[in-house]
């Protein structure tokens, strides 16, 4: 599964807006120190204070802040509220076509495994991951790959050498 970028982008705009509690944060800010876009960063942030994560402060000295403590902001309400849906497969989303999709049984484990997945970021909480403004300001540089974890022994559909087991 993967997320969209603008999921991705409301997290990052959500993790400096708590790094600066005291303060506003402007659009050009967030886009600045995140490489983004300023547009793609304003239709993030344009649906964050709309959902009520964040709060808007119009005029020349304007910017957004938390809406709320980051204590009460689930990351699980802010991927609902950012992904568009979560069509993991063809027979989740409007057109479906499959062939197979009256008798096929896996849907139910896609939703299970979704279920799974929302569940784990309805554990926390925005404030378990408030770090340093002074972090958000370091240069920019090459940066480690993080994740997937998978257990050892099980193949990754993009490892070349791993054999292939057939399937």
């Amino acid at each position: 599964m993967r997320l969209t970028k603008f999921s991705d982008y409301a997290l990052r705009a959500l993790l400096y807006a708590a790094s600066r509690p005291d303060a506003l944060v402007t659009i050009e800010q967030t886009a600045e120190i995140f490489d983004v876009s300023r547009a793609h960063m304003k239709k993030v942030v344009l649906l964050l204070i709309r959902e009520g994560f964040l709060r808007a402060v119009r005029g020349r000295s304007g910017g957004f802040t938390l809406a709320r403590p980051a204590e009460e902001i689930n990351l699980g309400h802010v991927l609902r509220a950012t992904e568009a849906d979560f069509g993991l497969v063809e027979c989740f989303m409007a057109g479906n076509r499959c062939r197979i999709t009256r008798r096929c049984g896996l849907p139910g484990v896609f939703n299970e495994a979704l279920a799974a997945f929302l569940g784990t970021f309805d554990r926390y909480t925005l404030a378990q991951f408030v770090i340093a403004e002074s972090h958000f300001l370091d240069k920019p540089s090459p940066q480690p790959l993080r994740g997937p974890y998978l257990p050892p022994g099980m193949p990754r559909h993009d490892d070349a050498s791993e054999p292939s087991k057939g399937y």
